[in-house]
């Protein structure tokens, strides 16, 4: 529930808070009214009415218009990156961490609404707000990179590829998946996206310089028949370095 308090309900001033508090109200309402309004139209007299507070009293948190949009925008998107990288230590199984991460941009969309609205359909153009949003979808790759990276083997560039193409495909499907209304529930959307990123990601098995190594000098015979005579990788790569194949990449580092 916001924290935004309507002029009419106290009446003349505002109740006195702790600054933390204050500004998170501010926060609120600011970003209830950048939502409705837009940032071009939305004014500081607005935002201070529908907060119940004073011009002044908003001035003191946020000397402009400019900094308290970049103040809501940041406040959005810590969310979503907090969100993400915490989706991504919910489990050591690899598969099952591409779901979380998927399911913590359709839980962000669905119940952050304003939050996706200011992030990824913002009117603003100023160049500290790009760099914000920016910021926000780089620290979400960054997360998903560090796990890539310590876990897969492959090299940065791949690594990063991989990192990227998660979060994009989470973010566009999410948001096609809201502005579409809903078309289907959203545990379905979900496993579709997860089916998707999985069938590429489950392709890309642990490869060390010591493997590679390895593989120039054994004897060709014998890399035959453990080929063909050892356990299917159909179904991804090594989650432990040992045994089974089917979970993908090992993803049990930090970002």
């Amino acid at each position: 529930m916001s924290t935004a308090t309507n002029a009419s309900a106290v009446p003349g001033r505002s109740t006195r808070l702790p600054r933390s508090a204050r500004r998170m109200q501010l926060l609120d309402a600011a970003s209830e009214i950048f939502v409705e309004r837009g940032y071009h139209a939305a004014g500081m007299d607005e935002i201070a009415v529908h907060a119940g507070v004073s011009k002044p009293v908003l001035y003191q948190h946020f000397p402009s218009k400019l900094d308290l949009y970049i103040a809501v925008v940041d406040s959005h998107a810590e969310k979503l990156v907090s969100d993400v990288n915490t989706a991504l230590r919910t489990t050591t199984d690899n598969r099952r961490r591409v779901r979380a991460a998927v399911q913590a941009f359709f839980d962000f969309i669905d119940q952050d609404n304003s939050g996706y609205r200011l992030i990824f359909s913002s009117d603003a153009s100023d160049p500290a707000v790009i760099r914000r949003v920016e910021g926000a979808t780089e620290a979400c790759v960054d997360a998903v990179y560090g796990l890539v990276m310590h876990d897969s083997g492959l090299d940065p560039y791949r690594s990063r590829m991989l990192a990227s193409g998660l979060v994009g495909a989470s973010q566009v499907n999410a948001r096609y998946w809201l502005e579409a209304k809903r078309p289907v529930d959203k545990q379905t959307a979900v496993d579709t996206t997860v089916a998707l990123l999985w069938g590429g990601l489950s392709h890309f098995p642990r490869q060390t310089a010591a493997a590679d190594m390895q593989a120039t000098v054994v004897d060709p015979e014998a890399a035959n028949h453990e080929v063909t005579g050892a356990g299917s990788e159909a179904s991804g790569p090594n989650v432990t370095g040992a045994g089974s194949e089917a979970s993908g990449p090992k993803v049990t580092g930090t970002a």
